[in-house]
């Protein structure tokens, strides 16, 4: 290959895209030199500690107890511990992204309400909660609160729901011999009444006929359940509240106070924030389209749930990904309240057994896959509501 003159080399290594090329290969050059010397010091020093990075390990025995979630032995091994606290982190999680939504929502509403007092004491929440840091709430609600709620014998009573500093408790459904027989053929009719109302909101989208995809819905949803309720016996189901028995309550259910106290806390910090993005959400629809819907004659309730929510969603859904995806990570603040969760967990492990390196790689993966799948759905989601351009 013949050379290329001076003038023209020089001319060659004078551009701009030739010089920008040549800087990002020298740059992950370095990155990858940088990360080889890592790993070859991380490999030494195993070597010298007698380590090395299988997974072996997880399949000794723990050795300890976590009280909260599925059931544990001592004599269970590492791999059960960690399945037991990815199981109470998905419990906080699932159970806030429900509770936190439905909260936010209200209170996102309520900022814009025209109440004066409502509206205020609804923006103090919102400041206060957003602008204190997380770890400090949960110490103050757990340790300042729920820690110094009255004993056991001296509990407060709420109607059949009861509080002390050992938990809250609270009535609990039971069913007869046929219950699971019912619950089964419920969930069943729920996922065929999603699926009858997507295609028959299709097909009304598709023809412009009304398809009254809604009625069908609820018509699917409630008839099988309703006719095994009627006519098959041992379905129903009774309420189970819990008693003092000695020194502790049996029957019904509890949440312990560190299960509590990280829920409620991820809850009404998370809240906060989803707020703003509702009352963000709704300023962002039109005011013409509010005038239009009370000139047909709607009623405000009817107004926000057909026309401002549906357009609001919208904009509402990129960033309330982010606050979910927050929610999530955050629950591994769940150690400052002595909660078992997935971080606490892999903690005990790692120390116990001395691999940090394979928890702490577990750990992150597993953080990783659970944000990920939050954040597909949401995507998918945000995709389905799109506005379809022509």
């Amino acid at each position: 290959m013949a050379s290329l003159p001076g003038g023209s080399l020089r001319a060659f290594l004078r551009d701009a895209r030739v010089l920008q090329a040549l800087a990002q290969i020298a740059f992950v050059v370095l990155v990858l030199l940088g990360a080889a010397w890592l790993v070859s010091n991380l490999f030494r020093a195993l070597d010298a500690l007698g380590l090395d990075l299988s997974f072996a390990f997880l399949n000794r025995t723990a050795g300890f107890v976590i009280d909260e979630g599925p059931a544990m032995a001592r004599t269970d091994t590492f791999l059960r511990a960690f399945l037991v606290g990815l199981a109470n982190s998905l419990r906080v999680i699932g159970l806030g992204l429900v509770l936190t939504t439905v909260l936010g929502l209200l209170a996102g509403v309520a900022l814009l309400s025209p109440n004066w007092l409502l509206r205020n004491l609804v923006r103090a929440y919102v400041e206060f909660m957003r602008n204190t840091p997380l770890l400090v709430q949960l110490f103050f609600l757990y340790f300042g609160i729920i820690l110094k709620l009255p004993s056991l014998q001296n509990r407060l009573s709420l109607g059949p729901i009861s509080l002390s500093q050992r938990g809250f408790f609270l009535p609990r459904p039971v069913g007869g011999e046929a219950s699971d027989l019912w619950l089964a053929a419920t969930a069943a009719s729920l996922a065929a009444a999603v699926w009858v109302y997507l295609r028959r909101l299709r097909d009304r989208r598709r023809t412009g006929a009304e398809t009254r995809p809604g009625l069908w819905a609820a018509a699917v949803a409630v008839a099988v359940p309703a006719l095994l309720w009627l006519a098959v016996p041992g379905v129903r189901f009774t309420w189970e509240a819990p008693r003092l028995d000695g020194l502790r309550m049996v029957g019904g259910s509890s949440l312990t106070p560190e299960f509590a106290g990280i829920l409620i806390g991820l809850v009404i910090y998370t809240a906060a924030f989803i707020a703003d993005i509702v009352r963000a959400g709704i300023l962002a629809v039109s005011g013409g389209q509010i005038q239009a819907a009370r000139s047909l004659g709607l009623t405000e309730g009817q107004v926000l749930r057909f026309v401002v929510l549906p357009q609001a969603l919208r904009v509402i859904l990129p960033p309330l990904t982010n606050q979910y995806l927050n929610l999530a990570k955050n629950s591994s603040l769940a150690v400052g309240v002595g909660f078992s969760d997935l971080y606490n967990v892999s903690q005990t492990i790692f120390n116990q057994s001395g691999q940090a390196v394979q928890m702490i790689t577990l750990m992150m993966g597993t953080y990783l896959l659970m944000s990920l799948i939050i954040a597909v759905v949401m995507n998918y989601l945000n995709h389905r509501l799109r506005i379809v351009e022509r």
